[in-house]
């Protein structure tokens, strides 16, 4: 058996041991937005060292474990806390919680991060409705032998985040009066901050946003056929863009102060994802 899947499917047993639970949408929560999870109605957890093998998260602001409940009646299993490829794990270790969440049943893959403003009409504190992504630098999770059992050799990444999705999303900024952005996100491989120079470069490309996470995710969920969509908080403007130096703290301070926002956006999206 293919390694990566044989690790896969131990930590899918290991799961199903602890809980039995069938979730419609997989959510992630990203720096400094793990307090969504207070909105779900909780059914159990597992922290992500009670999964052997699993990879474990060193990130402040990420809990580092997987929530299970009820968002109005809709199953969710919510990631509080995802793995990051600069904190030394293998591209395969990054992306097995989102294929342990598709094999646990997931359809839906809702996806949230933080992220550095590159579209000089942003400002801190916006969201942004992602339609595209440009991947620089994180190898593609899918090289190495192809996973039969979970998808294609070389699916197609024309339509990544799903039209339908987007549209709810859209819908429910505007029920709400929140303002909603939209552009194309680029996820490097981090940890350091962006160059001035590298900023620059990803503006010429057409890119509005950046972090360090999100595109391998939306590449392996793609790859199982999952419907996939996803909200950046651009938490801060990027290198170049703005004068003062960058931080982390910086980054959990505004994804905050968006929090409540952001509850409403994700929760009223997965209810009426429920519906469709």
């Amino acid at each position: 058996m293919n390694p990566v899947y044989e690790k896969l499917q131990n930590c899918y047993e290991s799961v199903k041991a602890k809980i039995d639970f069938t979730p419609t949408v997989a959510l992630v929560l990203g720096s400094g937005l793990g307090k969504f999870a207070e909105e779900i109605e909780v059914v159990g957890s597992i922290s992500y060292s009670e999964i052997e093998g699993f990879p474990t998260s060193t990130v402040p602001g990420h809990a580092g474990q997987f929530v299970f409940g009820y968002v109005d009646k809709v199953p969710v299993v919510c990631m509080q806390g995802r793995v990051h490829y600069y904190e030394g794990y293998p591209i395969t270790d990054v992306v097995l919680p989102m294929r342990l969440m598709a094999l646990m049943g997931a359809k839906y893959a809702f996806l949230t991060n933080a992220s550095g403003g590159i579209n000089r009409n942003f400002k801190a504190g916006d969201f942004m409705l992602l339609n595209d992504h440009i991947s620089l630098f994180a190898p593609n999770p899918l090289i190495g032998p192809n996973i039969d059992e979970i998808g294609t050799r070389f699916p197609d990444m024309s339509s990544v985040y799903d039209p339908i999705l987007r549209d709810i999303i859209k819908n429910v900024a505007d029920d709400f009066g929140i303002s909603m952005q939209e552009g194309v996100y680029a996820q490097l491989t981090g940890p350091s901050f962006e160059s001035p120079a590298e900023i620059r470069m990803l503006g010429k490309l057409g890119v509005d946003a950046v972090g360090m996470s999100t595109v391998v995710e939306a590449i392996a969920a793609n790859h199982m056929g999952m419907k996939i969509c996803a909200i950046s908080c651009v938490c801060n403007l990027a290198a170049g863009i703005c004068d003062t130096p960058l931080t982390h703290d910086e980054v959990q301070e505004a994804a905050a102060k968006a929090a409540p926002l952001f509850k409403q956006i994700v929760r009223e999206t997965i209810v009426r994802i429920g519906n469709l």
